[in-house]
């Protein structure tokens, strides 16, 4: 297994590699059935972020362990526009776009973790966390 895998988002079926890659390096890890597809959940909704407001992107898939703790981190990083309202972006059902308005929540509704930094003119980075049972 590899120590990280990035997947550049440049075009829609980067997208579908994001989440066959992470789906793959949960599955390596030992995760279940039902974590392995809120991993390959999240990244998708991540890397279609990307893809959507903020090309070109990156997703950083890796394992890390704190402790005892072991267990994946996807960074979703660009140097898009920005968020310019974080809270705002996180609320459910608030979308830009003709969406659904559940990536952002629907995230860190699927993960253990969830941090996000942006600043408008720069970019975002989002980084989430799942650990093994």
């Amino acid at each position: 297994m590899k120590e990280v895998v990035e997947v550049p988002i440049q075009e829609e079926s980067d997208i579908l590699r994001a989440r066959q890659e992470g789906r793959a390096f949960a599955l390596a890890m030992g995760f279940g059935g039902a974590d392995v597809a809120r991993i390959a959940t999240a990244i998708s909704e991540l890397a279609r972020n990307i893809y959507q407001y903020a090309l070109p992107g990156l997703i950083r898939i890796r394992k890390v362990q704190v402790g005892r703790r072991v267990g994946v981190e996807i960074v979703a990083e660009d140097q898009g526009p920005g968020i310019p309202n974080l809270e705002e972006a996180l609320r459910n059902g608030y979308t830009t776009s003709q969406g659904l308005g559940i990536g952002l929540p629907g995230t860190r509704r699927l993960m253990d973790e969830f941090h996000i930094e942006s600043a408008v003119g720069k970019g975002t980075r989002v980084t989430v966390r799942k650990w093994l049972a």
